[in-house]
């Protein structure tokens, strides 16, 4: 178990899937993930190169979302940031599990590069990144086929060197 003060991260167990498919699929979060088959998940949870968490908050380790890290054994040291779904809303919970991840990346997993793609349309997302320190590389144009047509997709990272420099002007301080 790795956590903060407002979040733990537990590894996935096949028992915990039902959940996540549920939140994948919950009208709320769809329109910002392309969600995976069962198979999927449980592939991740099986493959040395995935970390697949659920995120726990409060006393009682209620899950409130789940993460999945890709690359983990990459050895560019390039770690992905594959999906992040926090179902508790506007309660920091998101802010708390990001710096968790970047803790993760960098210390525990060695990373270079962390980085992710956030669709254009999950402003809110976009701008959580963005105030945690990731910069924006790039767009994937028209990438992602939706029921309405196509979604690009922003392409955001940080480096190692970046990580530290916040951890030395003190803005990656647990919550």
């Amino acid at each position: 178990m790795i956590g903060n003060a407002r979040v733990r991260l537990r590894p996935t167990l096949l028992d915990d899937l039902d959940f996540v498919i549920s939140v994948e699929n919950d009208p709320v979060n769809r329109p910002f993930i392309t969600p995976w088959e069962r198979t999927q998940h449980e592939a991740a949870v099986r493959f040395p190169d995935f970390r697949h968490f659920i995120i726990e908050a409060g006393e009682s380790s209620q899950p409130v979302g789940f993460v999945i890290l890709v690359g983990c054994r990459n050895p560019h040291r390039s770690v992905e940031l594959k999906r992040m779904v926090v179902q508790a809303k506007g309660q920091g919970l998101g802010r708390a599990c990001l710096r968790l991840l970047k803790k993760v990346a960098f210390h525990d997993l060695k990373a270079h590069r962390f980085w992710l793609d956030v669709r254009v349309p999950n402003t809110r997302a976009k701008a959580l990144y963005e105030t945690e320190g990731f910069v924006e590389e790039g767009r994937l144009r028209e990438s992602v086929r939706t029921d309405g047509g196509y979604e690009s997709l922003v392409v955001m990272s940080m480096l190692e060197d970046e990580y530290d420099a916040r951890c030395e002007a003190g803005l990656e301080k647990a919550d």
